[in-house]
């Protein structure tokens, strides 16, 4: 390890990414410290709905792919001194320790394995709720007391110094549970430099470079905007940070990998899954609008100049509860009539499956080909997507899908069955997600380490700035920017194009909540974008936004703007019905719609 700075690789960006990466991290290039992010919302949930269904509960509830991928590194890592960080442990960080120290020794191996826990608040809901903890719905406002659904997980998204009291008490292994993303990468930096709980700006950078690497490939130019300007596309690598005690960093992939580091791809993922400039972590507030991108050489990227401030008096807590079952039909409609057929269609459905009454809620989508420009079958058939809800499975599988069955003789002309047909794994389970907020004065971890159980208590701070998202109008220069660009728009050139082959776009999703960002290549671009794209020029350019409380903040450091689309995804992506329950490709849908631009920005 070097002893001013410490390379932090990632190895995983969500549970099921590429399997062989924690291998090509260790074996690829000098690393000091490996990471993997297991974990989303929606994540939780899935664990403990396989938890349930367990016949051994004690072993599953964590990210058993972990466990494989350490089994064909752990002895290099040992060997070489390189810290592995996970938050895999989920909702059984113990289960999961424990499971890692029989392979080890399996393996003749004997790592110090450390967990965590301290964040799941399931079995203290009550208690939180009598001593004035309403764990008020972020999006809705309702208090937790009103939801009549079954809760299944609540977990606090834990800070990273529980990570820094675990490696001081040397572990070379760390299982977290539900932290922060970006939680893995100050603990290690933290404990590296030996940070104070007050070196906010520091704290503040390796937030930020956590939050780079945190989702894999993505940094290295997967899912990125010019994909196609990549040479090596096929392979692409994973990143790494080299942090430094100030807190910057450099963010870089092994020699020979594929895909490319870029300023461009850098902002990207900082974009992802943002919501205001102010990124909330236990730790530290990061404030994205301060930090400075430079381009060093080939796929090595500089992180700087990120301020940081004290961090809220609140956790964030994940809680997900039982929403029922849900499946979907999606009927092939042929040639022309859509509109008439797909009404058709599902008004006939809905009388033999006993009407509305019969389910919680119906989601219904209409998708159009352009039937008269096809040059095959295929490209004639628009879809009507029906995603139905119910409490129990039966409803769905009687009244849904078998009465879909029984029309295909008795319908629209051209009937082709539903391409689900059949498919009884296609009714699911599915939570409903409750963002909220509780006071960190409850929240305690503990570290487990060596037979010790060291008890790792969060400084509340005071919190000068508000810690709830409110909505953000139109300010009257965003509006007056509609007529008043920077050039007047009557004496340059304008051309129409497609709004990607100008700006780049990233999005994501945090439970109901969507984010798109968009951002500018050059100064000339951001300020016109700036003045361009204001909250009711994208709904324009998205009219199923049309309604939605949207907020609109200006990231200037890295050229860009990021929008938040609440409730665009409702209650969260497994009981959303949108095709795209992720919003991973709202921005390719923004990318896709036709602006104008002077000529000069092409």
């Amino acid at each position: 390890m070097k002893k001013d700075s410490i390379r932090i690789a990632n190895c995983s960006g969500f549970m099921g990414d590429r399997f062989s990466a924690a291998q090509e991290m260790v074996n690829g290039g000098p690393i000091d410290a490996l990471t993997g992010d297991y974990l989303a919302e929606i994540t939780m949930g899935g664990l403990k709905s396989f938890q349930e269904l367990s016949d051994s509960p004690e072993d599953s509830g964590y990210a058993a792919n972990f466990l494989f991928q350490a089994q064909q590194v752990l002895a290099e890592c040992l060997e070489k001194k390189i810290k592995i960080v996970v938050n895999a442990g989920g909702i059984n960080p113990a289960g999961l320790a424990s499971a890692l120290e029989k392979m080890a020794n399996n393996l003749g191996l004997q790592p110090k394995v450390a967990w965590i826990d301290g964040d799941n608040l399931l079995p203290r809901l009550s208690e939180l709720q009598a001593q004035g903890e309403a764990l008020s719905n972020m999006e809705t406002g309702d208090a937790l007391a009103s939801c009549d659904r079954e809760i299944k997980t609540a977990n606090a998204y834990l800070g990273g110094w529980g990570i820094k009291t675990a490696l001081d008490a040397g572990a070379d292994v760390v299982i977290a549970p539900r932290t922060t993303d970006a939680a893995l990468v100050l603990g290690l930096g933290a404990w590296k430099f030996q940070w104070q709980r007050d070196d906010y700006d520091a704290l503040a950078g390796a937030i930020v470079a956590g939050h780079i690497i945190e989702c894999g490939p993505q940094a290295c130019g997967g899912n990125y905007s010019f994909f196609d300007e990549m040479e090596r596309d096929l392979h692409i690598g994973f990143p790494i940070a080299e942090l430094f005690a100030d807190g910057s960093s450099e963010i870089y992939k092994h020699e020979g990998t594929d895909g490319l580091v870029s300023v461009g791809t850098v902002t990207e993922q900082i974009l992802y899954e943002s919501q205001t400039t102010e990124y909330f972590n236990p730790d530290v507030v990061s404030h994205f609008d301060s930090i400075v991108l430079e381009q060093l050489s080939n796929d090595r990227v500089k992180v700087s100049q990120v301020k940081g401030s004290a961090p809220s008096s609140s956790h964030k807590v994940c809680i997900n509860t039982f929403g029922g079952y849900k499946t979907m039909m999606t009927v092939p409609l042929a040639g022309a009539k859509a509109e008439l057929k797909a009404d058709y269609v599902y008004r006939q459905w809905l009388h033999f499956a006993g009407g509305e009454e019969q389910f919680d809620s119906i989601s219904r989508e209409l998708i159009q080909a352009p039937y008269r420009d096809a040059q095959s079958q295929e490209e004639s058939f628009s879809y009507l997507r029906l995603v139905a809800y119910a409490k129990d499975r039966e409803t769905l599988e009687l009244n849904f899908k078998a009465k879909e069955f029984e029309l295909v003789l008795a319908s629209i002309p051209g009937y082709v069955p539903s391409l689900s047909h059949g498919l009884s794994s296609n009714v699911l389970s599915y939570m409903v997600h409750w963002p909220a907020l509780v006071s960190s004065k409850y929240i305690t971890e503990h570290v487990y380490v060596n037979g010790e159980c060291i008890e790792v208590k969060p400084i509340v701070h005071k919190q000068v700035e508000s810690e709830k998202r409110t909505s953000l109008k139109e300010s009257d220069a965003e509006q007056a920017a509609l007529t008043s660009p920077a050039e007047p728009l009557n004496k340059v050139k304008l051309l129409e194009v497609e709004l990607g082959e100008v700006f780049g776009t990233r999005s994501g999703d945090k439970g109901g909540l969507a984010n798109v960002g968009v951002w500018a290549r050059d100064d000339k671009a951001f300020e016109y974008l700036k003045e361009y794209l204001t909250v009711s020029r994208l709904q324009e350019l998205l009219p199923d936004t049309q309604g939605l409380n949207i907020e609109r903040h200006e990231f200037t450091g890295v050229r860009a703007l990021n929008f938040c689309l609440h409730r665009y995804l409702k209650n969260g992506a497994d009981s959303s019905g949108r095709l795209d329950g992720l919003a991973k490709a709202l921005g390719q849908y923004l990318a896709g719609k036709c602006i104008v631009v002077p000529e000069s920005l092409l």
